[in-house]
């Protein structure tokens, strides 16, 4: 067997109940969700008890749902399962800089939770849409999205998947446009307009907020969206452009198996990057970690 990679969901997932399990049969996660209730106090009670409404406001889902990927990601080790890199889909990397020690897991918090606060003012102040385009290469994404203004490819997700953020004046045109060239675009049910100029605000706010966070040298590699290569050089740059620069998935999961990677766990809710590894390499071994049952399924496969 190859190297394993965990892979830190992001938001849109999210549920009511995440993470209840893990808490109730896992010390490890217990304790992150401990922390988490410790600096901001209630995270767990919207984990567990918050509505759809509540967990979808930006404000809300960054802090939850990178609990639930972190105590999961705790959860492993504690049966025994780490990884040799991560990374993490735009807010999963906050996760995955905690899993590797460039942040302390309280420090990712609190950098989460200033992060979603910024990007829901961005929003609120800068209104725009995101439209997951299927069946269309990203070249051609990029060519429908340069006959809109304020339109650009943000999410570069499998070989046939790129998601563009766009006003919302443009939004109804865009997908007519995607249909048009033979592809499908299905708009997000997101509130903002993320990964893209829209959160320029928030990427400088997020600047200024790091001056006085630290940062140490990780202890495995861990992927950068912005770049698609492991963290190197100015750490607080990568994590600040990646607020308003485009996420590429796509050459990560390809970075990481030219690099011997062959088995990848989705850490946290939902399997979406599960399924887009499939998609990138159909070979790739590819499992996620939720819920109790998850964790065993994986100590499993791996034989521990």
């Amino acid at each position: 067997m190859g190297k394993i990679a965990f892979v830190f969901s992001g938001q849109g997932a999210q549920y009511s109940g995440m993470g209840k399990e893990l808490y109730e049969s896992s010390p490890a996660a217990r304790a992150v969700y401990d922390m988490a209730d410790s600096v901001r106090p209630g995270t767990s009670r919207q984990c567990f008890d918050g509505s759809a409404e509540e967990l979808c406001q930006t404000v809300n889902t960054q802090p939850c749902v990178f609990t639930a990927d972190l105590a999961a990601a705790r959860a492993l080790e504690e049966r025994g399962i780490t990884a040799d890199c991560c990374a993490g889909f735009s807010l999963g990397e906050i996760a995955a800089l905690a899993y590797s020690g460039i942040l302390t897991d309280e420090a990712a918090f609190k950098l989460v939770c200033v992060r979603g606060e910024l990007m829901d003012m961005a929003a609120r102040e800068n209104p725009g849409a995101m439209a997951a385009v299927m069946k269309l290469p990203p070249q051609t994404v990029e060519q429908i999205c340069s006959r809109f203004d304020n339109t650009y490819p943000v999410n570069y997700n499998s070989p046939a998947q790129t998601v563009a953020a766009t006003s919302t004046e443009n939004a109804e045109a865009f997908c007519q446009a995607v249909k048009e060239a033979g592809g499908k675009a299905k708009l997000l049910a997101v509130s903002g307009a993320f990964h893209s100029p829209f959160m320029a605000q928030a990427a400088k706010g997020l600047g200024e907020y790091m001056q006085d966070v630290t940062f140490s040298e990780p202890k495995l590699t861990v992927y950068s969206d912005f770049t698609a290569k492991p963290y190197e050089g100015d750490f607080k740059r990568l994590v600040r452009e990646q607020v308003e620069k485009p996420v590429r998935w796509q050459a990560i999961i390809e970075d990481m198996a030219a690099n011997g990677v062959d088995t990848f766990i989705e850490i946290g809710v939902g399997k979406t990057l599960q399924g887009l590894i499939k998609r990138i390499l159909p070979d790739a071994r590819a499992y996620k970690a939720e819920i109790p049952a998850d964790i065993e399924s994986v100590a499993g496969a791996l034989a521990l």
